[in-house]
């Protein structure tokens, strides 16, 4: 449109209106922030926490609390979903969805345990049930989602068995495409008689599923079709026997990965080719000193890469510390650098913040989750003496509030 003479001022509004019309938009953005203070912060994420549930602990299901990033500190907990012993917890890439297994041995009259589905509210980090699924097997004890959010996977420590589950566009938990069960034993009488899956983890590109049995001292490694849940067996791998295969992880650039092993408290470093769906072993290290290991009652439970890459941390339970080991990133050798109290009992489980600035040890018996620093050029960890009470934690998982 032209403007003629008789336009001069119109002529003159026109440049500020697209000001008027950015003043406009920033004073409905505050506005609208502070309508919703929860969804504009983004230095406090959410930090689920999964739970035994029994009258003794008297946890009652799944909790949540706030991390503040800046100081360090958790906000009291509130349960957030009833239900039996929901020891692990999974987040999709996408954060929106929450997945827990129920650990029993029957759900109803039949055998075996659950997985459920959750949608997430960013602003409350309430929980919203969306459906549950049989696990195909009793005891799921591990779930974990594959980077394209297409499935969950399941190990079933009771069944000796993993599934993979389909994801619906809406999160919803479609049946098991696959269930398959382990054979076999290995040396240790008491812990050993049967298969018991441990851990199911997709590899980071998604081709392959990693499941650590306990029961048979392999690592069982399938082709997965993430979009149909399936479970193709494409090798095995042996870990020294008696050494009870407990947590998978892999190392950030996708060339190392680590197991831990409950019954011997060590580490097995491996490196990983993608193309081949293969594992080679580099090294076992101890994660408790020397001359500690005589102590009675240790075991090892949670292993986790930090996102830097640069640190790997253990849990020992008995020993009731967080070992920490410095990653050479060239080789994928580690040197054992300190084992850190936790201030509780039975450390189970732990997170690391999205940060990569705290470590949230859970204390199953000591019924608390303690906050640590992370140094981040060493990767020791600092006890920050903050603590909230959670009955029986043994699962940490964080997700960010939407920026």
């Amino acid at each position: 449109m032209r403007l003629g003479p008789k336009d001069s001022s119109l002529r003159k509004f026109l440049p500020l209106l697209p000001m008027k019309l950015s003043l406009w938009a920033s004073i409905l953005s505050l506005f609208l922030s502070s309508l919703s203070p929860a969804a504009a912060d983004t230095s406090s994420p959410w930090v689920y926490f999964g739970t035994y549930t029994n009258e003794k602990t008297g946890s009652e299901g799944i909790y949540v609390s706030r991390f503040d990033t800046e100081k360090g500190t958790l906000s009291e907990p509130r349960l957030v979903a009833e239900m039996i012993n929901p020891t692990f917890l999974a987040i999709p890439p996408n954060g929106r969805f929450l997945y827990a297994v129920s650990e029993v041995a029957r759900t109803a009259d039949i055998p075996g345990g659950t997985v459920s589905a959750f949608a997430i509210n960013p602003d409350t980090g309430d929980l919203t049930l969306l459906n549950e699924q049989m696990s195909g097997g009793a005891g799921p004890c591990h779930i974990s989602v594959d980077p394209s959010g297409r499935c969950v996977l399941v190990a079933n420590y009771g069944g000796g068995s993993c599934a993979a589950l389909p994801l619906a566009e809406n999160g919803t938990l479609l049946p098991a495409g696959d269930v398959i069960e382990h054979e076999g034993s290995s040396v240790n009488p008491k812990r050993q008689k049967a298969p018991h899956a441990h851990s199911a983890n997709p590899s980071p590109d998604g081709k392959y599923a990693f499941v650590a049995d306990l029961g048979t001292d392999r690592i069982e490694i399938y082709a997965l079709d993430a979009r149909q849940g399936g479970l193709d067996p494409h090798h095995s791998k042996e870990v020294a026997p008696g050494s009870g295969p407990r947590h998978f992880t892999f190392h950030p650039s996708g060339k190392f990965a680590w197991v831990i092993n409950e019954l011997t408290r060590m580490i097995t470093g491996y490196r990983y080719d993608p193309e081949e769906g293969l594992l080679t072993e580099i090294e076992t290290l101890s994660t408790i000193p020397a001359a500690e290991r005589d102590q009675p009652g240790q075991s090892t439970a949670e292993i986790q890469v930090h996102p830097n890459g640069r640190f790997l941390y253990g849990s020992n339970r008995g020993h009731d510390t967080i070992a920490v080991f410095q990653i050479d990133e060239a080789d994928g050798t580690l040197n054992f650098l300190e084992v850190e109290p936790i201030q509780g009992k039975t450390p189970r489980n732990f997170g690391i913040d999205p940060t990569g600035q705290f470590l949230l040890a859970a204390g199953q018996n000591s019924h608390n989750v303690r906050v640590f620093r992370i140094d981040p050029e060493s990767g020791a960890l600092e006890d920050t003496g903050h603590e909230i009470n959670v009955g029986a934690p043994v699962c940490v998982r964080f997700v960010s509030p939407p920026q």
